[in-house]
């Protein structure tokens, strides 16, 4: 099994990598799209949530979230 990886993109949704399963608050799963990742909104905009569709491009969606670095 691979591992999960979740990636924040800059201004943009994060993608999640690897085996997954999203559910709704009763407990339904959501019928993911084909691939090996799955982009979940961040923007708040998305007219396809909980997923990405691209809608913080045009809202100009900018976010300052980063891990800390080490020295």
């Amino acid at each position: 099994m691979s591992e999960t990886t979740i990636e924040v993109r800059e201004n943009g949704p994060y993608k999640i990598s690897g085996p997954v399963r999203v559910v709704d608050a009763a407990g339904v799963p959501f019928e993911l799209p084909p691939g090996s990742a799955v982009a979940l909104c961040r923007c708040g905009h998305s007219k396809n949530k909980p997923f990405c569709d691209a809608s913080h491009r045009q809202v100009g969606f900018v976010a300052d979230e980063t891990a800390p670095r080490t020295r």
